[in-house]
């Protein structure tokens, strides 16, 4: 449940009697509490298989010379660290406030988010360098081996992408299922270069799969870092339209005029607004400021909004 704010004149300090509807000083206020979801299991589950399978991956891929099953360890060892990073950050955004961190831990979410986009970028290069090497340097690969052990990857990259699901609305949460998701797709093309070759005898089309996951991931990369540099700029949520909360609450009943809206992501989950309203006839209760942070909240998804109520030129009448 999102709160509310209103000051204007300082001589009129929040937590005044019941009784006082002095519009100058209105404070409205609404317990709440926003916990990230509990993915603890999930994390848990996705970071000790994919460590396994990597490698095991990655033993194979150079002992038969695969550099498709390779890359794909490359990406799976990027995934588990990006698991590693997002837990963290899930279980930061956790922590209470306190008068340091007035907001908590809740934008490490960002942080991580931001990090991983790196960490794939990382890996994109390694992968690369090691693709381009094994063109000038060919190695016929076994195209079973790298059926058997990409098949074992689809199930667990798979497996792992639907334990995050029911995240999508965290950015945070959505690319660790866009990581594992990726990865699903990309073993699937391992497997498929494995009976190509299995049955063509023809080597390049290894690296040629190398090179088509780090397009994918390449790919899945600028997507993550285009949000996160974003978030990480406090820019208003892709999902939120400023043009339509600020006709929402000009349109509200008393205001005048709306300005001074500002409207940041908090973390990946969390939103806040601020925003000064002009309402020469102010309606003067705490229902008021408690019926804007609802409206914001079950509309736009913000849950924290701070609400100025200012009177305009009609302060100057006696208000």
């Amino acid at each position: 449940m999102g709160h509310s704010h209103a000051y204007n004149d300082p001589s009129h300090a929040p937590g005044r009697g019941e009784g006082d509807t002095d519009c100058h000083g209105l404070h409205d206020h609404h317990g709440h509490h926003h916990a990230p979801k509990d993915f603890g299991n999930a994390f848990v589950i996705g970071i000790a298989l994919n460590s396994v399978f990597v490698v095991v991956e990655a033993v194979f891929g150079f002992l038969y010379g695969s550099m498709a099953l390779v890359a794909d360890a490359g990406h799976n060892l990027s995934d588990v660290l990006a698991l590693l990073l997002a837990w963290g950050a899930n279980l930061a955004a956790k922590r209470p406030p306190s008068e340091r961190f007035t907001y908590g831990f809740k934008s490490s979410t960002i942080l991580a988010a931001l990090a991983n986009a790196a960490l794939l970028a990382v890996a994109i290069g390694a992968i690369l360098f090691e693709t381009l090497h094994r063109l000038f340097e060919p190695q016929e690969p076994a195209g079973m081996v790298m059926m058997v052990v990409a098949g074992i990857g689809v199930l667990i990259n798979a497996g792992t992408a639907m334990l995050f699901m029911r995240g999508q609305e965290d950015l945070n949460i959505r690319g660790a299922y866009l990581h594992m998701a990726a990865d699903a797709l990309v073993s699937v093309g391992v497997v498929v270069a494995g009976a190509a070759i299995l049955f063509t005898g023809i080597w390049w089309i290894d690296p040629l799969v190398s090179l088509a996951i780090v397009a994918m991931i390449a790919w899945s990369t600028w997507g993550l870092a285009k949000d996160s540099i974003k978030m990480g700029l406090l820019a208003v949520p892709a999902r939120i339209d400023v043009g339509e909360v600020r006709g929402h609450l000009a349109g509200l009943e008393g205001v005048k005029t709306v300005h001074d809206l500002h409207i940041w992501p908090m973390s990946t989950t969390e939103t806040a607004l601020t925003a000064h309203l002009v309402v020469p006839g102010a309606p003067c209760t705490d229902q008021f400021l408690h019926d804007i942070a609802h409206s914001l909240e079950d509309r736009f998804g913000i849950n924290h909004a701070t609400i100025q109520i200012e009177r305009g030129d009609d302060c100057e009448k006696g208000c």
